[in-house]
């Protein structure tokens, strides 16, 4: 009781823009306590455990290489660094939306796969939302990471300029976690909610630049594809892993903001909500 109650103390005695990591590094034990069991029990029985985490995106990555490889004619003068370039792209894109619809997809069953102990117990169930996107983010981690060793392979030199990758991903981590709190919210409140993200996340694929880049969308419509906010965060990924550039100072400061603002609102939204929703979970 005395942990709920200096809980009670950190969200009440904070600012709203600062209370959602207040809350969470109130937590962090039992975060990561959390964190811990559920990325344990991924491969657990399996033979080659871990090995499956990476063995997962390098299948991806060859097998829609060779897709796209093969739809789209590359001259013969190309060099053996345009194919692996176009690989590079593609898995980067892929890396990034496997990241954006693991959460899309699990955000709004979260509050029903762990219902037995919130109702049992006095639980944070905001604390959830930090696990599914950490959660998410060890895989996406490991996955930009045999980006980068594949890179280095193809090309032998990965640009300082992925040192940077962090302050990209801080952000991004920052809007994942607002979209999943209105996600879980919504879910408690409506199953169709599930059924609705399986419908149109793949959708959402072919509208962003996962096996393209901006530079392919015709001049008129690229202002438009700029709205997608995931879209830009591929491209800035982009250009500090594979073309070693500095992404847009503006786009970055945008992207920042909305994130940080979607982050406020989707905490804000759920706490609103959250008394209510153990009764009609």
């Amino acid at each position: 009781m005395g942990a709920v109650q200096s809980g009670r103390k950190v969200r009440l005695g904070g600012s709203i823009f600062v209370a959602p990591f207040e809350r969470a590094w109130h937590f962090r034990e039992l975060i990561r306590a959390i964190l811990s069991r559920e990325l344990a029990s991924r491969f657990r029985g399996s033979a080659f455990g871990w090995a499956w985490a990476i063995a997962s995106p390098l299948v991806m990555m060859m097998a829609y290489t060779v897709v796209f490889s093969g739809i789209i004619t590359i001259s013969k003068a190309a060099s053996h660094q345009t194919f692996g370039s176009r690989a590079l792209v593609i898995f980067s894109g892929i890396t990034f939306f496997n990241f954006f619809a693991e959460l899309l997809y699990r955000g709004p069953s979260l509050l029903h796969e762990h219902a037995s102990f919130i109702k049992k117990s006095i639980f944070p169930t905001e604390t959830l939302a930090w696990i599914a996107v950490l959660r998410a983010l060890v895989y996406a981690a490991i996955s930009i990471a045999v980006l980068l060793i594949f890179d280095l392979a193809l090309t032998r030199h990965v640009p300082p300029t992925a040192l940077l990758i962090p302050f990209l991903v801080v952000p991004l981590v920052m809007f994942m976690l607002g979209t999943t709190w209105f996600l879980m919210a919504f879910g408690a409140f409506s199953r169709d909610i599930v059924h609705l993200m399986a419908t149109i996340v793949p959708l959402f694929m072919w509208l962003t630049p996962v096996f393209y880049t901006f530079a392919d969308v015709p001049p008129a419509i690229r202002p438009w594809m700029h709205a997608n906010i995931l879209g830009d965060y591929i491209d800035m990924f982009r250009d500090l892993v594979l073309r070693g550039n500095l992404p847009d100072f503006e786009l970055y400061g945008a992207c920042a903001a909305v994130s940080y603002a979607v982050f406020i609102l989707g905490y804000v939204f759920f706490t609103r909500y959250k008394s209510i929703i153990v009764d009609v979970i």
